[in-house]
């Protein structure tokens, strides 16, 4: 059996814990969040400017392309501040893009994208489709030779987070029978490819993103023979950036519920005196405090052979089945008032449900480690 007791916390993860918990509370109050619903954009450009500035999209990448040399597990608890405050930005897509150049990009492509991602360049990745499968191996999309040196892609992708925003995005598709992935410059998608969806989570911006007739050379691939390593490394690196926000997005429900259930009185008394209502979310705080364990154990082994995948599956899943349980019972004690659009309970019960819905839920976390252990 593998140890997946070490549950590692470095100073520089410390260092960006506390920066990241002060930048994000000042940067995104709750009626900052909800008046960038209303916004086409979603998100405030001065914040994403002050991001790069701190050095933020720069942390996991290599300081050869101008990033800071660290890692994913230092991304972590930049990533559960953002989720514990709603912060909406491109940092988790841009980072994920990164990722996959630097697992399974060309040399021309790394040096000529990693320096501007770390310091404001916008990307993200289109993976999903149709079917919705969490196998990111499952690709009908195509790219198909056009001659002289050129490609052209078809086929359609679905929820592509920060596309608008994004100068870059790298997407999957068939070539010559397997899977691939290519990087398309922002100005080489014609005049209505992208379309903005209507998403559970109104915090967050995703497209439909339509590849038909577009024309790239043929070095705009990724290098071919690391797709499959490449897909699987974006995979885990999106399922533990999504626990980490998720950790941080359960700490701010359980805030919010037990600061109501201090205030709000029934019968004579707070209503979190009685036991239907503390014993709840004594439960949440524990299963909080599981999960919150699993991620930092998941990201001090992240990249490790075996052990790693098992750590991250372990985290998402514990994060996925926390988060929904502690959003969910914060509608239900805030009473009616909960099932109302003005609640800030139903924020964080939509980016549960969003979370669940990307890169795999609970019970399909589950499955993968029981291969994996048994």
């Amino acid at each position: 059996m593998q140890d997946l007791g070490r549950v590692g916390f470095s100073e520089e993860q410390g260092s960006l814990l506390e920066v990241a918990t002060t930048f994000c509370r000042e940067q995104s109050p709750i009626a900052k969040v909800r008046r960038l619903m209303e916004d086409e954009t979603g998100h405030d450009p001065a914040v994403w400017t002050q991001i790069a500035e701190l050095g933020w999209l720069g942390v996991a990448i290599p300081e050869d392309f101008g990033g800071s040399g660290l890692g994913l597990a230092e991304v972590a608890p930049i990533m559960e501040q953002m989720g514990r405050n709603l912060l909406s930005t491109a940092f988790a897509s841009t980072t994920l893009a990164a990722q996959a150049l630097i697992a399974g990009g060309t040399d021309a492509q790394r040096q000529a994208w990693l320096p501007k991602l770390a310091t404001g360049t916008a990307a993200t990745m289109a993976l999903v489709e149709a079917g919705g499968d969490w196998n990111l191996e499952v690709v009908a999309c195509e790219a198909q030779e056009a001659g002289a040196g050129r490609i052209r892609l078809s086929g359609q992708k679905f929820l592509v987070s920060d596309a608008a925003a994004a100068e870059a995005i790298i997407t999957s598709v068939m070539w010559r029978g397997k899977p691939a992935l290519v990087l398309i410059p922002a100005t080489a998608l014609p005049d209505g490819a992208l379309r903005r969806e209507t998403i559970i989570d109104e915090t967050r911006r995703a497209y439909a993103l339509s590849l038909d007739g577009i024309d790239l050379a043929l070095d705009a691939l990724l290098d071919t023979d690391l797709a499959s390593a490449t897909l699987a490394h974006v995979h885990l690196a999106a399922n533990l950036l999504a626990a980490a926000e998720m950790c941080g997005g359960t700490q701010a429900a359980i805030d919010l519920t037990v600061e109501y259930a201090k205030t709000r009185k029934q019968f004579g008394q707070p209503i979190g005196a009685y036991q239907g209502v503390k014993h709840p979310l004594v439960d949440a705080y524990v299963q909080y405090e599981q999960a919150r364990s699993h991620l930092y154990a998941a990201a001090h082994c992240f990249g490790e052979q075996g052990t790693g995948e098992i750590a991250v599956r372990m985290a998402k899943a514990t994060a996925d089945a926390v988060f929904a349980f502690a959003s969910d019972r914060a509608i239900q004690f805030h009473g009616g008032f909960g099932f109302t659009w003005d609640c800030d309970a139903q924020l964080y019960r939509r980016r549960a449900i969003w979370h669940a819905s990307q890169y795999g839920d609970a019970a399909w976390h589950r499955r993968k480690l029981a291969d994996l252990l048994l």
